[in-house]
C-alpha cells in the first residue's frame, strides 16, 4: 500500500471511530435523557472533520502535474495540516476562555453513573485513535495526520482533567475546573502553534536537515570521479516530490562525455534512493603544473584561512578573458557581503595582478 493510501486509510479509520463514538454517545444520551451527553455526540462528529480534511487534501494532492503547476499538487497536504492545526488553536482558545470563566464563576458539576461510564470510554477510545493516528503520521511524514492524532489526544486530555477536577470538588469540594482547563488550555494552543509552524516552514522553505545534508554528500562523494560537493539546496513540492541542485569537483582532463556520464548516474540515483529531481553543476579542478594549478592553489589556501569562511570551492581561472572567480561561504556572523567581497579581492588581487577578480558569496541554505 503507497504513502497516500495509508493516509487515507487511516483517516476512514479515524472518521468511523468517531462516528461510532457519537452513535453511543448519542443512544446513551437519548435512554439517559441527557441533553449533555447528546450535545457531546455531535462534538464527536465535529471531530472526524480533522480525518475528512486530510483525505480530502490527500486525494487532491494526488492530482497529476499540469501546465500552471509543473511540480504538481503534493504542497496541499501542507494547506491540510495547516487547517487542522487551527482547529487545534481554535478548540485552546475556546477552551481558555472558558475555562477562565469558571475560574471567577465556578460551577458545582453534577455527574452520574452512565454520564462517567461515557466519559471514561469516550476517553479510553479517544487516547488509543490519537496516539494510533498521531504515530501513523510520523511513519507516513504527514503533517496533517500528525494535526489530527494531537486533535483526538487533546479531546480526551480536556475530557479527563474535567473528569479528574468534579471528582476533586465531589470528595473535597475545591473547585480546579477553571485553574486545570487553563493550564491545559495552555498547553493545547502552543502545540497548535507548533503544529502550524510545522507546514508553514515547509512552504516557506526550511533548510535541509544536517543529517540529509551528509547523506547526499557521502553518496555523491562515492561516485568515482566526484572529488567535493557543494551547494546543496532542495524545494519541497509536498513530501513525495523534491526539487534539487548541488555542484561537484571533477579534474579538468574530464572529457565532456565522461562528465556526461557521471551527473547521469548521479541524478539517476538521487531519484531512486530519496525522489529528488537534482541538477547536477560541474567545477573543474585545475591539474597539471601551470599556472592556473598553481593560482588555484594560492587562492584557495588564501581564502580558507579566514575563520568566518567555512567553505572555498568553484575556483576558475581564465588567463584569455583576464578572470578569476571563486566562491566562498562565510558564516552567520557575516553580515555585510559587499564588504567581504571587497576584502577578499584586495587580498587576491597581488596573486594574479593581471586579472580581473571575481568573488563570489555563496550561502549554507543546510543546517
Amino acid at each position: 500500500m503507497d504513502r497516500s493510501s495509508q493516509i487515507i486509510r487511516t483517516s476512514v479509520i479515524g472518521i468511523v471511530a468517531n462516528v461510532l463514538l457519537a452513535g453511543f454517545k448519542a443512544v446513551v444520551g437519548l435512554l439517559a435523557n441527557s441533553v449533555a451527553i447528546v450535545m457531546d455526540a455531535v462534538n464527536n462528529l465535529s471531530d472526524a472533520l480533522s480525518s475528512v480534511i486530510t483525505i480530502v487534501g490527500t486525494k487532491l494532492s494526488q492530482r497529476p502535474a499540469d501546465h500552471k503547476h509543473p511540480f504538481g499538487f503534493g504542497r496541499i497536504e501542507y494547506f491540510s495540516a495547516i487547517i487542522i492545526a487551527v482547529i487545534v488553536l481554535s478548540a485552546g482558545i475556546t477552551s481558555l476562555i472558558e475555562s477562565v470563566k469558571k475560574i471567577f464563576h465556578p460551577t458545582e458539576p453534577s455527574y452520574t453513573t452512565v454520564t462517567l461510564v461515557v466519559i471514561v470510554i469516550a476517553i479510553v477510545v479517544k487516547l488509543v485513535l490519537g496516539q494510533y493516528v498521531k504515530r501513523k503520521g510520523k511513519q507516513l511524514n504527514s503533517d496533517a495526520l500528525i494535526a489530527s492524532g494531537s486533535d483526538a489526544l487533546f479531546d480526551a486530555i480536556i475530557t479527563l482533567a474535567t473528569l479528574v477536577s468534579a471528582g476533586i470538588m465531589l470528595l473535597w469540594h475545591v473547585s480546579l475546573d477553571g485553574i486545570l482547563g487553563a493550564l491545559i488550555s495552555v498547553v493545547i494552543i502552543k502545540a497548535g502553534i507548533e503544529m502550524l509552524a510545522s507546514p508553514v516552514n515547509e512552504l516557506l522553505g526550511t533548510s535541509i536537515s544536517a543529517e540529509f545534508t551528509n547523506q547526499i554528500k557521502k553518496e555523491v562523494s562515492a561516485f568515482e570521479g566526484v572529488h567535493g560537493v557543494f551547494d546543496i539546496i532542495l524545494h519541497n513540492y509536498g513530501p513525495d516530490v523534491k526539487i534539487g541542485s548541488l555542484h561537484i569537483n571533477v579534474y579538468d582532463t574530464m572529457s565532456a562525455y565522461e562528465i556526461h556520464g557521471l551527473t547521469r548516474k548521479i541524478t539517476l540515483q538521487m531519484f531512486e534512493r530519496h525522489g529528488i529531481i537534482m541538477t547536477v553543476g560541474v567545477y573543474a579542478i585545475a591539474t597539471g603544473e601551470n599556472r592556473r594549478a598553481q593560482l588555484q592553489s594560492k587562492v584557495m589556501q588564501t581564502l580558507a584561512a579566514h575563520k568566518e569562511i567555512i567553505q572555498v570551492h568553484g575556483f576558475y581561472c581564465s588567463e584569455k578573458e583576464g578572470i578569476l572567480s571563486v566562491d566562498v561561504v562565510p558564516d552567520y556572523s557575516v553580515h555585510d557581503d559587499p564588504a567581504l567581497i571587497k576584502q577578499l579581492t584586495e587580498e587576491i588581487q597581488p596573486l594574479a595582478p593581471d586579472m580581473q577578480i571575481f568573488i563570489v558569496v555563496d550561502h549554507n541554505y543546510t543546517e
